[in-house]
């Protein structure tokens, strides 16, 4: 390290971020990527040890300082993967060129294959300032009925944008296959089913499969840009405003039927009189006074986007699947020793909660 570098004031970190203590921060080869980055013309301020922000059960961030200012490091968890989940090269393809069409979405600047260098392939995005409302409670921001009203209308109103872009204008216009996205969808989170849940699929989840392979699929009248995956926490928002600042995660994002986008977000939408598993969700704080129920939130995306929701349930069925198989997911990475983490231990008998959940939207209770 020069002497320059050792006289430089010590670096004023970005307010309002939640980061890991440096013994907690997974450790990184960072002179090794340090040096990709640098072959690549991107400077690497050595002066900084990268910090990974807390948050999150999968993909990990960290924050990172470029010559130029402050980036974000993200790569995928350790372990085998699911399919199509935590893909850094589709998520710098869409975020290379988005950032033009939607202003909330970070660019990104660099990819890097070479899982040698960081331990999986990784990617670089610019980094924006901005706090997120993780899990059931409001925190950082008061925890008032104003601000959940707040909270809520920027959720549906940012869905809404998102599902607005023009994908052409974008580059995204051949992003993913949107032909026949309904079955291929349901079949393949049936299939991760049958792959992660302990003793193969259990009854409730063969009834959801053999229910999604009966149901018509949804009339789709144009395909558009999904997230995938949104929910309050991948929401960077002003803390005085309340505005957002910037959509995050965009690792599974595709194009499809936007209303498998909405129905995605209401299966994390817990509301007061709900059944014990989707208070043990704990994703969003969506059951506090001031949220609307899903019922009311889906009927304000129909307002501000002209679309109609007639044809949600299939989707609602579909994503509390999708749910539940998730959190299957996460208890195999536990049970097959991938993750030492105890929070996983339980996931399995979540997912089951969920089934049943699902159960009841099959049987007339949409919302």
């Amino acid at each position: 390290m020069s002497k320059a570098a050792d006289d430089r004031a010590p670096l004023a970190l970005p307010t309002g971020i939640a980061l890991k203590g440096a013994e907690e921060t997974r450790p990184l080869d960072w002179y090794g990527i340090a040096q990709r980055l640098e072959r690549s013309g991107l400077a690497f301020d050595r002066t900084f040890t990268p910090r990974q922000f807390s948050g999150g059960l999968a993909n990990l961030n960290f924050l990172v300082r470029l010559e130029s200012g402050w980036v974000v490091l993200r790569r995928p968890p350790d372990g085998p993967l699911p399919p199509g989940a935590h893909d850094m090269r589709r998520e710098h393809r869409i975020l290379s060129g988005l950032w033009r069409e939607l202003p909330l979405a970070p660019r990104s600047l660099h990819y890097c294959d070479d899982a040698a260098v960081a331990g999986a392939p990784f990617q670089l995005l610019e980094f924006r300032s901005g706090v997120a409302v993780r899990g059931d409670r409001m925190a950082p921001l008061g925890e008032t009925a104003v601000v959940a009203r707040s909270l809520a209308n920027t959720m549906i109103e940012t869905l809404s944008a998102i599902h607005a872009v023009d994908v052409r204008k974008a580059g995204l216009e051949d992003l993913g296959r949107p032909g026949g996205f309904f079955r291929r969808t349901a079949a393949s989170w049936v299939d991760r089913a049958s792959r992660v849940i302990e003793g193969g699929l259990s009854n409730d989840a063969a009834a959801i499969a053999e229910w999604l392979d009966r149901a018509p699929a949804p009339k789709v009248d144009r395909a558009t840009l999904l997230h995938n995956d949104f929910k309050l926490d991948n929401l960077l928002l002003d803390s005085a405003s309340l505005m957002p600042t910037a959509i995050l995660d965009w690792d599974m994002g595709t194009q499809g039927d936007p209303l498998f986008d909405l129905a995605t977000t209401l299966s994390y939408w817990c509301q007061a009189n709900d059944a014990a598993c989707m208070h043990r969700l704990a994703q969003m704080p969506t059951a506090r006074e001031g949220f609307p129920d899903r019922e009311a939130a889906a009927q304000m995306y129909d307002r501000i986007t002209g679309r109609s929701i007639a044809e949600i349930k299939p989707y609602r069925v579909l994503t509390m699947l999708k749910l539940g198989v998730v959190f299957h997911q996460l208890n195999f990475r536990y049970r097959s020793g991938e993750t030492n983490d105890v929070r996983y231990a339980a996931f399995g008998d979540l997912g089951n909660d969920l089934f049943a959940f699902t159960l009841q939207i099959i049987n007339d209770k949409i919302f």
